[in-house]
């Protein structure tokens, strides 16, 4: 308690000097507001600021892309105060927040953050900067804040544009490269619990040289992150987990406090005679204390441990990272080449190691007594069961480093009626990871081997006959028992490895107004691109080559691709009337993969604009996506999980990996919509779109339930995934990639946004008003995966694959003026089922409503600013292990200030 009214104090005071030294932006809050693309161009240059949104690659002034696009300018890049652009574009309900430092526990993706439109994972969705690929789009971490213009969401099939990936749809960052002027800023945050602590600071320049034809711009940040180990400080998110209740209605039920029933601290014996006894310090034997119900390996209660405790609920990390570009002016063409540098990284408890191992029952370490029972009884060994807090967590840590680099041109001839733009980038990515106190199997095998020497010493065994050998005789039997000389044998030891992920890029395309019809210019675009992507290992320890740890082993990952496409683009307008402009979009890309050879990709669109009141728009595209690098090739990644089966519960080690026979997955997206801007209503925006999405041999991995559910529902290919014990209880699932037969979506967006000056209410009043309201319906999530078909959407238990709420919403109020602004938001969550395939006696989760403030006063050059989100504390349902619909972290401050030189 005393260290949190420490830290409240400097929370609000600035004593982390985050506040004390804070220099930063001050600029009128609605500098730039944030449209769809159902406002053109021209309208967006009309009201300040000139957007050409990246849902086609046409940029003919004015043109109305037919994939519905939004665009998330500085009032939504400002809410909530997040600390990533990830984070950020995770509350528009179109997200799904499958990876964030809040939702990544227990794996070693730790504390990225990478983007999940609609919720077909973070692979189906194409993240650029600036219109390109990049190294750092698997961690949106990497991008200093500061420099970020705008956020361009393409919420439809785009790979005929942008290439493989866009499936969900495409994310393209777009940074200020007008930039000018110096500014510093901090903030910091802590929640309402005092945990969570975080501060960052952060700094960005710009300025023009050599008569304006020159310009040069950097930014940086660093940040801090001490997340939240503790678990169990919030309601909800600690060792709750289904079980299968004795005589109950319903095959399980998700319940607290759920521990293993196999496992103690001290050592718990789980066969023969003994079974149910467990070890004192002393090595002495008392009964050990079952809880109130059991089901397989886990029970309600009693002195077990629940593995869960033991994850974080949001990672620490540090980061920092920064971005330089300069571009100057040679006639019609500008020559750009810019730079980046981000890294990441931390290291904190990961969990206990546990496991039941097999002790000889003339163990010198058993007392005679113990020792007289087994021989009376006729046993030969004992099975204990140990988890071994009491010699220290298993320690993770990584760093992540990415350095890139690109150069470009952009330019024009023709008196500018043709413009061209090309650009070659090459990219790193380095990831370090490391765990340390690992279990060496071989050793560990020796150490419990323990006998008696010729001398009545306690030794391994295999010093009778290596009296070289490093072995020394671990004692597992009560806790703290052990000799540092065993610990050191048995868990001094590290796995580690890096991970050097590699990106060539190039690309170049001529856009231009060939000639015009009746109704207006055609307006064409073609190009080409290629890229390289490869992955290489180095550093791996000796130990993890050989498979030679317990639990967690990290294995080489070599491997890599080259691709070449060739796109082209053509908009063709039919008609130019008051009362009709309609245009016809067409879009075609072809991909020759060195993995899987060629493939094609295609769009076609209408848009029809009526008395300049209402715009029509409808698509049709064929989207393709290849495996990544981490799908064909990746190391095994290994978590824990909980799964149930004929009416049991079993704690399960989970081992991903990649799989290089993967086919490419093709997608098929219908989109259609209409966007309302009456001219009766100025400043109001109000747009509706359907989507539909079917993805045949969609490459994915599967949850842990999901495989034992689809193997006994009669997937014998996933049956083969499953590693099961003598008495046939799951204890290793293998969730490779696969292919899945089929995924099909589909859903619903609506945007409004209303804007406003306040005087046209009352003449006295000053500031303008700004509604926007976002909602995604999402009425069906269908997976087939070969014999059975799912329907994932209303389910959003943490452990199902692809689980999507109904509904997402939110709603933002905000006023501003010369001096204040004031932001008030509403985020909903649709409720549901925790996993409707499963009989679950309290299945039902409700919805959740969550009020985030925020506001900022400018004072001159000053602006300062404060935020809560989550204002109500609003508790997250009943989980497992992670909930990533729902905010586990409760209420949050953040405070902070700019000034701009």
């Amino acid at each position: 308690m005393r260290d949190y009214n420490r830290k409240f104090r400097q929370f609000l005071t600035g004593g982390t000097a985050a506040l004390g030294v804070t220099i930063a932006l001050a600029q009128p809050a609605m500098a730039q507001e944030s449209v769809q693309n159902s406002a053109s161009a021209d309208e967006a240059s009309d009201a300040g600021s000139a957007i050409v949104v990246t849902g086609s690659r046409i940029d003919r002034k004015g043109f109305d892309a037919p994939t519905p696009t939004t665009v998330v300018g500085e009032t939504e890049l400002r809410l909530g105060a997040r600390p990533s652009i990830a984070q950020v574009l995770n509350d528009l309900p179109q997200f799904r927040a499958t990876q964030t430092p809040a939702s990544t526990v227990a794996n070693t993706n730790s504390s990225a953050s990478a983007m999940d439109l609609r919720g077909l994972g973070v692979t189906r969705t194409l993240t650029l900067l600036n219109n390109r690929r990049f190294t750092g789009a698997a961690d949106l971490n990497t991008i200093p804040q500061g420099l970020v213009k705008r956020v361009d969401v393409v919420t439809g099939g785009a790979s005929a544009a942008w290439g493989s990936g866009a499936i969900g749809g495409v994310v393209n960052i777009i940074l200020d490269d007008e930039l000018e002027g110096l500014t510093i800023g901090a903030q910091n945050g802590i929640s309402s619990r005092g945990d969570g602590y975080r501060y960052s600071f952060d700094g960005t320049f710009g300025t023009r040289f050599a008569g304006g034809r020159g310009h040069f711009m950097i930014g940086a940040e660093y940040q801090n992150d001490e997340g939240i180990l503790d678990r169990n400080s919030r309601k909800n998110v600690g060792s709750a987990n289904l079980f299968s209740p004795v005589g109950g209605d319903h095959a399980y039920i998700l319940v607290r406090d759920v521990n293993a029933s196999n496992t103690s601290l001290g050592g718990l014996i789980t066969s023969g005679t003994l079974k149910g006894q467990t070890f004192n310090a002393d090595g002495t034997l008392r009964a050990f204390q079952y809880g109130s119900q059991i089901s397989g390996t886990t029970m309600v209660g009693g002195e077990g441990v629940a593995t869960n405790d033991e994850y974080a609920l949001t990672n620490p990390y540090q980061r920092v990272n920064s971005y330089a570009r300069a571009s100057f002016e040679v006639g019609d063409a500008t020559f750009w080449a810019d730079g980046s540098y981000s890294r990441i990284w931390a290291s904190y408890p990961f969990y206990a190691e546990s496991g039941t191992y097999t002790i000889s029952a003339a163990n010198p370490y058993l007392s005679d007594t113990i020792r007289s029972q087994l021989a009376a009884a006729g046993e030969t060994s004992i099975k204990v069961g140990r988890v071994f807090e009491d010699y220290g967590y298993r320690n993770f840590d990584y760093y992540r480093q990415n350095v890139e680099g690109a150069i470009g041109v952009d330019g024009s001839f023709a008196d500018g009626k043709w413009r061209y733009s090309a650009y070659y980038s090459h990219g790193e990515m380095r990831n370090m990871q490391s765990y340390h106190n690992q279990i060496t199997g071989t050793n560990l095998t020796n150490a419990l081997d323990a006998v008696t020497d010729s001398s009545g010493n306690i030794v391994c065994r295999v010093a009778l006959t290596d009296p070289d050998t490093a072995c020394a005789p671990l004692n597992i039997l009560g806790t703290g028992t052990a000799s540092q000389a065993a610990i050191d044998y048995v868990f001094g030891n590290t796995a580690r490895a890096v991970y050097t992920t590699k990106l060539d890029s190039m690309g170049g395309s001529l856009r231009g107004d060939p000639f015009s019809t009746w109704a207006g210019p055609v307006s064409i675009a073609v190009g080409a691109e290629a890229r390289w992507e490869e992955q290489v290992t180095s550093g791996l320890d000796a130990v993890s080559a050989a498979k030679g740890f317990s639990r967690f082993n990290f294995s080489p990952l070599n491997g890599g691709f080259n691709v070449q496409e060739f796109f082209g683009e053509v908009a063709v307008p039919l008609l130019d009337q008051p009362f009709s402009k309609l245009d016809v979009n067409g879009a075609a890309r072809y991909s020759h993969y060195s993995t899987s050879g060629g493939i094609w990709s295609w769009k076609l669109g209408l848009t029809d604009r009526i008395f300049n009141n209402l715009l029509l728009r409808v698509s049709r595209s064929r989207d393709i996506r290849s495996g990544s690098l981490s799908e064909l090739f990746t190391t095994t990644t290994t978590s824990f999980s909980t799964v149930a089966e004929n009416g049991n519960t079993y704690s399960v080690t989970r081992y991903g990996g990649g799989n290089a026979d993967l086919k490419p997955e093709i997608g098929s997206t219908l989109t259609l919509g209409a966007v309302f801007t009456p001219s009766f209503l100025p400043g109001f925006n109000l747009s509706v779109d359907y989507y539909n999405i079917k993805l045949r041999d969609a490459i994915t991995s599967l949850g842990a339930q999901d495989i034992v559910s689809g193997c006994d529902n009669g997937n014998t290919s996933l049956c083969s995934q499953i590693v099961r014990d003598g008495s046939g209880a799951p204890t290793t699932i293998y969730t490779t990639y696969i292919n899945l037969a089929e995924y099909k979506t589909k859903g619903i967006d609506i945007e409004g946004t209303y804007q406003f000056p306040l005087s046209t209410i009352a003449a006295n009043l000053g500031g303008n008003l700004r509604l926007r309201g976002l909602a995604t319906y999402v009425p069906k999530v269908l997976i087939n995966d070969g014999t059975t078909t799912v329907d994932r959407a209303g389910d959003v238990g943490d452990n199902v694959s692809f689980g999507t709420p109904h509904w997402r919403a939110s709603g933002i109020v905000t006023y501003t003026s010369d001096t204040f602004s004031l932001d008030t938001r509403v985020r909903y969550v649709g409720g549901g089922k925790f996993n409707h395939a499963l009989d679950i006696a309290n299945n039902d989760i409700s919805a959740r409503v969550y009020v985030d403030l925020g506001a900022q006063v400018n004072i001159d050059k000053f602006t300062l600013f404060a935020n809560v989100n989550n204002l109500f504390d609003r508790d997250p349902p009943l989980t497992t292990y992670g909930a990533i619909h729902y905010d586990t972290i409760g209420r949050y401050f953040t405070m902070g200030a700019k000034v701009r030189f």
